[in-house]
């Protein structure tokens, strides 16, 4: 895989066939070092990067299963502008790209949407990048639930207390703003925010993000461990760098016993 993404402009108006949901993954370019940094160690910089990769090719699979439905588009909104080429072997070929703009997380999520309904979609999921076993009947229900008549929010949440996918038909800054983020309290002060907006909230099965040791061994429990009685995205690519690590080193590194 070695595609040339369509990177869309905001300044050029509509851009993409009308009635389809954005399925946004937010993403920063994976170079050592610089993503899941919590997870050094037990992983060395390289290995986190690889993972990182590894989460947003699984990602990107679970989101086109649903897209190839025909009523939603994969979008990668990346970061930062200038590195597009940094996802040409990582994200299918009919992804999209849209960078990221603002300087805070809540600020970059509001113009994020405010960009993706500028260029034409009629909703739009915005979807982290750590949580790669997030079931393809998640994404689906959100398109779903954003179809129907009337304003709404979709949330996602996560059992860290923030959420991984947030839905909108339109881009509601209250929901971004005075949110601590990067703590237990964000998806609770989101469903405060849209219900002080008037707006309902549609809750999707709750799930987890991998950001640290602790969620790592849980990936490798939910991946590995037989049988697999999970209910998530089987995520290969996650599943084949876990499985290769033990496989050289012994679990002990990633899944100590």
């Amino acid at each position: 895989m070695n595609a040339v993404h369509r990177v869309l402009d905001p300044r050029a108006g509509v851009q993409v066939p009308p009635d389809l949901c954005a399925l946004g993954v937010m993403t920063k370019a994976p170079r050592a070092g610089q993503v899941k940094t919590r997870l050094t160690p037990p992983l060395t910089s390289e290995e986190a990067a690889a993972l990182n990769i590894c989460f947003l090719r699984d990602t990107a699979a679970a989101i086109s299963a649903v897209a190839a439905e025909g009523r939603a588009a994969g979008i990668a909104v990346y970061t930062p502008r200038g590195a597009e080429a940094a996802w040409a072997e990582i994200l299918p070929g009919h992804f999209e790209m849209i960078p990221q703009r603002g300087d805070g997380f809540g600020e970059r999520l509001h113009l994020a949407c405010e960009d993706l309904l500028r260029v034409g979609f009629a909703s739009i999921c915005l979807i982290d990048s750590d949580s790669p076993t997030v079931p393809e009947r998640a994404y689906g229900r959100a398109v779903e639930l954003l179809s129907q008549p009337g304003d709404r929010v979709v949330l996602g949440p996560s059992d860290d207390g923030g959420y991984y996918l947030i839905g909108l038909k339109t881009a509601h800054q209250p929901l971004f703003e005075q949110i601590d983020w990067s703590t237990e309290s964000v998806a609770e002060q989101t469903i405060e925010r849209s219900g002080e907006i008037g707006l309902s909230v549609e809750l999707l099965p709750k799930w987890y993000d991998v950001d640290d040791g602790a969620t790592l061994r849980r990936l490798c429990a939910e991946l590995l461990e037989p049988p697999d009685a999970s209910s998530g995205y089987a995520a290969p690519e996650t599943h084949g760098f876990l499985a290769g690590v033990i496989a050289r080193e012994g679990r002990d590194r990633i899944w100590p016993r």
